[in-house]
């Protein structure tokens, strides 16, 4: 397969992983299917619906420049986690992992970008829920944010393998609504392909945090490797295939938004576009889609987050009721009451997710990955090729990321008037940002 390399190592047998259970985390079984719907799921979130508003002042084409560039990095910081995963014989999660490969501090700080990134997703959920129910059923926002909590919450506590399972039914049903939406956008009087050709290439720059944070996946990476610990070449095969059922998705709904509605007419959740070009069945289909969409990516988001609670902290076994109820509280309530007082904007909530996020997964996977392979415990019958571990690749992946989690603070800075004047002109003059 391209990109990867299966050298005959020792494989993991099947019996030697079977129930295999660390201090904290317990193996439960995941299909190939389940492991790409589940980084499919967690990723078709809060960015495919906000990206077509994100890029309305640049346009459809930089925006599709982004996510194959910022697709291909993620993919193989992905690929190093999984090798980094496959080498280790105990069950981590990501802040797991950098504790034993790069050490108590590179622990945290995966860890506070964990938190930093669901917390800041979870905020955008429940807004953008409440929000979409509203536009359903026209009941208020923060009762629609409770009743799309309950599905939320209910199989987050059920666990990894019902997180699975209702990520690969749910993921199904999302592509099939996004083929009879992009069907009809088609033949819809409204659609013009010279609205793919609007915008300023000069914008590009604004865009490229959220596209970052699109692309989401990277902390679920362990928790498919622990599904898959029965079929470890299943887990790179899983990753490259689900990557790129994430960029077909995130492609063809900014496409079909923007050929639609042109970049002034999207809304800030996308998929309430199609409901005022193709009619009311459709905003009923799209507005479903988008539900579905914060539903998959709240499961994958939040699940990640909570067995890596139990194992940075060193909570024990995560089948203890009382610590599952536990942390469940402390990972759901708080988006749930900053989004019900309506006190973070569904926007906002994405910029500080990406903001904090970006630079401590380009560089950290990076020593993971070289470390683990000095200090692992399994030689794995799988590893990255030498292409996709090269100095350069990992000097691009470490620059961009760098620069994309530099530009979000900038600008985060710069929306609460805290740049300087003379430097808030310049980048304005060079469109950097955009003005106010």
């Amino acid at each position: 397969m391209e990109g990867l390399a299966t050298p005959s190592n020792r494989e993991i047998s099947a019996d030697s992983v079977e129930g295999q259970e660390t201090e904290t985390l317990v193996t439960k079984k995941l299909t190939l299917l389940e492991g790409v719907a589940m980084i499919v799921g967690t990723n078709i979130g809060a960015g495919v619906l906000a990206i077509p508003y994100a890029s309305r002042n640049s346009g459809f084409l930089p925006l599709f420049l982004w996510l194959i560039i910022i697709g291909i990095i993620t993919t193989i910081t992905m690929l190093y986690v999984a090798e980094s995963s496959l080498r280790t014989k105990a069950h981590h999660q990501l802040s797991g992992l950098a504790r034993k490969y790069v050490g108590k501090v590179g622990s945290w700080l995966i860890f506070i970008s964990i938190f930093a990134n669901t917390t800041g997703a979870l905020i955008a959920y429940m807004a953008g829920s409440g929000r979409l129910m509203n536009v359903l059923f026209g009941i208020p926002n923060q009762l629609g944010s409770i009743l799309f909590a309950i599905p939320a919450v209910g199989i987050l506590y059920a666990g990894l393998k019902a997180i699975g399972k209702g990520e690969k039914y749910i993921s199904i049903t999302m592509v099939v609504l996004i083929l009879v939406l992009s069907f009809s956008t088609i033949f819809n009087v409204n659609t013009k392909v010279e609205h793919l050709m609007e915008g300023r290439w000069s914008y590009m720059i604004p865009i490229i945090y959220l596209v970052v944070f699109s692309y989401s996946a990277q902390y679920i990476v362990p928790e498919i490797a622990r599904g898959l610990a029965h079929r470890p070449k299943a887990l790179p095969k899983a990753i490259m295939i689900g990557m790129a059922c994430t960029f077909i998705l995130l492609t063809t709904v900014a496409l079909s938004v923007i050929s639609l509605a042109g970049i002034e007419g999207v809304d800030e959740i996308a998929t309430i576009t199609w409901g005022k070009y193709l009619g009311t069945w459709a905003a009923l289909i799209a507005n479903f889609f988008a539900l579905c969409a914060m539903l998959t990516s709240y499961w994958g988001l939040a699940g990640s987050y909570f067995t890596n609670i139990f194992d940075q902290f060193k909570l024990g076994s995560e089948t203890h009721k009382l610590r599952r109820l536990t942390v469940l509280a402390v990972i759901c309530v708080p988006p749930f009451i900053l989004a019900y007082r309506e006190m973070v904007s569904f926007g906002r909530a994405l910029e500080f997710a990406g903001a904090v996020g970006g630079v401590i997964l380009a560089i950290l996977p990076i020593i993971m990955l070289k470390n683990s392979r000095k200090n692992g415990d399994i030689q794995p019958d799988w590893q990255c090729n030498r292409l996709i571990t090269s100095m350069p690749v990992q000097g691009v992946i470490v620059a961009l990321y760098t620069f994309a989690a530099l530009y979000a603070v900038s600008d985060l800075l710069y929306n609460i008037n805290l740049l300087p004047t003379p430097v808030e002109e310049m980048l304005v003059s060079l469109n950097v940002f955009i003005p106010k």
